[in-house]
């Protein structure tokens, strides 16, 4: 006997049905059959409700509850380390795109085996629209999935994106690249099926020349949003890449008091040298070597004595170096009066800059002292120092200032010794903040 069939027999519950004589009941009373229950023995499966996810191609029960689920893929897709604007993709320029599109559209054949003319043709017509919907719509997608959302971007990165190309600018290009796409694919496949429903094969070749122009038409009136987009990513790929791991050494002060002929003294950065304000338009760093160690040197525009909120793009730009890298500053003096903003400013913008930022690692140094030897500068247009410490400034720089000069190389062996330093003291600091985090992740 059979497994199956013995099962089934354990399984069968037998019964007789035991008929009461009809003798000992009065005529007219119904007879009800009894069932004879017997002991049965039966089997039982549990049913499964543990739900499962897919992770890595394995199934792992999942108890998280949508909100969970929500809060980790965001957490996930957060990037913690800059360098998202090398990744950026190559984007054409439009009219190569669309060029493509039509050359490789042209190229599609109609499905074999269609004997009647008029079927062929608009079947023909109807492919060639829809691959040149496909192809016009595909580039599009790629650059929207490739195109980071600027709230999961580093907050460097996000605050370059918004003082570089405008608050704003970057998601309203994204915006307007995925509306063209929508438009694109909306007309394309309503054109692919006005043509498949073509009775005569003149008939399908009108609607496809008709399509195409239309298609061309809908892609050409938004192309510009796609050149739009090529702009954004040639900018941020342009901006210097900064590694967190690596001490950079930040360059600070006002306008034109020499900070970038000490980076170029200092590092491989070949910065732009001019007698005028804000020679400095961005974040333009290089890197030094010293004892075969690399470290990173970055210049940043100067900053004037106004509040954040009257500040310009380039200001904001240094004010977010120091907010959001971990940086070493050397705060930059000029005493001579040669670079247009007053000894009494720069005190002022160094002592807020100085209260700000005081977690920094910090150094400063007296530019141009070798104007300082020559003839001491008097400034008619301020009252007389009542404050001591201003005093001290005007005359000095802060305590402690290195002095330094480019023309005359006067201390920049002991300004090198010293940024050498600094900067030793920088990767210490960063490591024991990575080992910290480290803890904490393990705890």
């Amino acid at each position: 006997m059979s497994r199956a069939s013995s099962l089934f027999q354990l399984c069968q519950i037998p019964s007789t049905n035991m008929l009461l004589r009809s003798s000992k009941f009065p005529r007219g009373m119904n007879v009800i059959p009894v069932r004879k229950l017997y002991p049965t023995l039966c089997f039982c499966k549990t049913v499964q409700t543990t739900t499962y996810e897919v992770v890595n191609g394995s199934y792992v029960p999942s108890t998280q509850t949508k909100q969970e689920k929500e809060m980790k893929d965001k957490s996930s897709a957060k990037l913690d380390t800059v360098g998202a604007f090398q990744k950026l993709p190559m984007v054409m320029p439009s009219v190569d795109i669309l060029h493509s599109a039509l050359r490789k559209a042209k190229r599609v054949l109609p499905t074999k085996g269609i004997a009647n003319i008029a079927k062929r043709e608009r079947n023909r017509g109807a492919k060639q629209l829809d691959a040149l919907m496909k192809e016009l719509v595909v580039p599009l997608r790629t650059y929207l999935e490739s195109f980071p959302k600027k709230k999961y971007l580093h907050p460097y990165e996000r605050s370059l994106i918004e003082l570089t190309l405008g608050d704003g600018n970057y998601e309203e290009v994204l915006g307007n690249v995925d509306a063209l796409r929508k438009k694109v694919v909306s007309v394309g496949k309503e054109h692919a099926s006005f043509c498949a429903k073509s009775l005569t094969k003149r008939e399908a070749e009108e609607r496809l020349s008709e399509g195409v122009k239309k298609i061309e038409e809908v892609f050409n009136h938004e192309a510009e949003v796609v050149n739009d987009l090529l702009h954004i990513a040639k900018t941020l790929r342009a901006m210097p890449v900064v590694d967190l791991e690596t001490p950079t050494l930040c360059l600070v002060g006002a306008p034109n008091v020499g900070k970038s002929s000490l980076v170029r003294t200092l590092s491989t950065g070949k910065p732009e040298v001019c007698n005028y304000p804000f020679t400095t338009r961005g974040i333009l760093m290089g890197h030094i070597v010293l004892n075969y160690q690399t470290f990173q040197v970055t210049d940043t525009p100067g900053l004037l004595k106004r509040s954040d909120e009257d500040r310009n793009n380039l200001e904001k730009l240094t004010l977010a170096v120091l907010s959001h890298l971990p940086t070493a500053i050397l705060y930059v003096h000029d005493l001579s009066g040669e670079c247009g903003t007053s000894p009494s400013d720069q005190f002022l913008i160094y002592k807020e800059i100085k209260e700000r930022f005081s977690d920094h690692l910090w150094v400063d140094v007296v530019s141009k002292c070798d104007l300082l030897q020559k003839s001491p500068v008097v400034f008619i247009t301020e009252d007389s120092p009542d404050h001591v410490e201003l005093a001290r400034y005007r005359k000095m720089g802060p305590n402690g200032a290195m002095h330094v000069s480019i023309k005359s190389e006067a201390g920049l062996a002991e300004l090198k010794v010293r940024v050498h330093e600094l900067l030793t003291s920088q990767m210490a600091k960063i490591r024991s903040q990575n080992s910290n985090q480290e803890n904490i992740v393990i705890t």
